[in-house]
């Protein structure tokens, strides 16, 4: 069993075979970037570096950064023609201003929202915009429920949750206020089916709730995987398969 204390230590294999639904949903999320030849953009949390080839794909210059230097060595290993960098969500620094941020599945890792959203204003150039996806409100509401309960049934303790999931009103004023005009925000839901069929959710645990295992000896951990399956499978289970519970924002913002 894996277990991945912080969300800077990550299992790339795990993460670019058994999820790549991660970068996969963020294609559509393209489109509403709209890169045009030509522009500096930046791919913030890139991950493996997927959807940073493929912004460069449109003519674009893409730079990709991560805070976890695992996936920032396995994007540099798949995409060595690309510029990828170890940086931080919260202080993030690029010599020249950029047309626009991207980043896919990354801010609900970011609990500094107002860091983050002030380093990405400074980076862009005035009309600049910021788009993104990730977890919003009501996230894996069934799943983050399962794990605090089977968490206080085997090892009562204060448990570190490692996600930052608001509202659009909540991100929206967030983003006001540092100098951006919302154009577009949506929250909406979408179920997400898991690979590997039984073993899907505690892949998913192994890979996205590893702050709930931290503290757990391995006997321990393989009994809060077990009651969580055991617990989530008459919503999340079906045919074989597992689901996980899936709500996404997406924000499109302009640097006034």
């Amino acid at each position: 069993m894996t277990n991945i204390s912080s969300p800077n230590i990550w299992d790339t294999s795990l993460y670019q075979d058994k999820h790549a639904f991660v970068w996969q949903y963020g294609e559509e999320l393209l489109q509403l970037l709209n890169p045009q030849r030509g522009e500096l953009i930046l791919d913030l949390g890139c991950g493996t570096g997927q959807l940073t080839e493929k912004i460069a794909q449109t003519g674009a210059e893409v730079i990709g950064i991560d805070s976890a230097p695992a996936m920032i060595e396995k994007a540099r290993q798949n995409y060595p023609h690309l510029r990828f960098d170890v940086a931080d969500a919260t202080n993030f620094q690029i010599e020249q201003t950029l047309d626009a941020v991207f980043s896919n599945a990354v801010l609900h890792w970011v609990k500094e929202a107002e860091k983050a959203i002030a380093c990405i204003h400074q980076a862009l150039k005035p009309g600049g915009r910021f788009v993104a996806e990730f977890g919003g409100k009501g996230n894996v509401q069934a799943i983050a429920q399962a794990l605090t309960s089977a968490i206080e049934a085997i090892a009562p303790s204060p448990t570190l949750n490692p996600w930052y999931f608001p509202s659009i009103a909540e991100y929206a004023t967030l983003l006001e206020h540092q100098g951006f005009d919302v154009i577009y925000a949506v929250l909406f839901p979408r179920p997400t089916p898991l690979a590997d069929g039984d073993a899907g959710m505690a892949n998913w645990i192994q890979m996205f709730a590893s702050a709930f295992l931290a503290e757990l000896s391995v006997d321990q951990q393989i009994q809060l995987i077990h009651n969580v399956e055991n617990s989530l499978k008459p919503t999340l289970y079906q045919q074989g398969n597992w689901t996980a519970d899936y709500r996404r924002i997406r924000i499109i913002a302009l640097k006034t």
